[in-house]
């Protein structure tokens, strides 16, 4: 049954196989010869859940290879810190010009003659976001320097302490 398994490792991706191969090979045969002892139902339980998962952690490994990005984000991809900021303008530039949109249907009268100049009118909803953008800012500020505080001065190392034992 090793001999199976070893041919089965082939299925592995080739660096996958050169890293791990040989140790999850020692620990089939670790696990075979214990299963041995149990007699012949287990050790065809074993024969096949060890194939189907060897098989199955094959495909795993080489749609994780896969260049299409569509399967599994990377733990390495982040925004950049700019993000955030450019999302806000670009939020602000269609808000702005929302409010413009309705200055201008508001200025146009209902009927068809001629029309006069464009009269500007009060922002309401505008102010209302920059507040609350500003507020959300400010607490992820917050957040973020009370955070790296914690991580500068060692705090959260206390939860990995034990208590006296006596």
């Amino acid at each position: 049954m090793l001999k199976l398994y070893r041919c089965l490792l082939r299925f592995y991706p080739t660096a996958h196989r050169d890293n791990f191969g040989e140790e999850m090979a020692a620990v089939f045969s670790e696990v075979q010869a214990e299963t041995a002892k149990r007699g012949w139902a287990a050790r065809i339980r074993f024969c096949v859940r060890e194939t189907t998962g060897l098989l199955l952690g094959a495909v795993q490994e080489h749609l994780r290879e896969f260049p299409v990005r569509r399967f599994a984000m990377r733990a390495e991809f982040r925004f950049p810190k700019s993000t955030a900021v450019l999302m806000t303008i670009i939020l602000a530039g269609v808000v702005l010009a929302i409010e413009r949109g309705k200055a201008i249907q508001a200025s146009l009268p209902d009927v068809n003659p001629h029309l006069g100049p464009i009269q500007p009118t009060q922002h309401t909803f505008l102010p209302i976001v920059g507040i609350t953008l500003l507020f959300f800012y400010t607490a992820g500020l917050v957040g973020w320097a009370i955070l790296f505080a914690l991580r500068r001065s060692g705090v959260h190392r206390l939860a990995e302490m034990a208590p006296d034992q006596k």
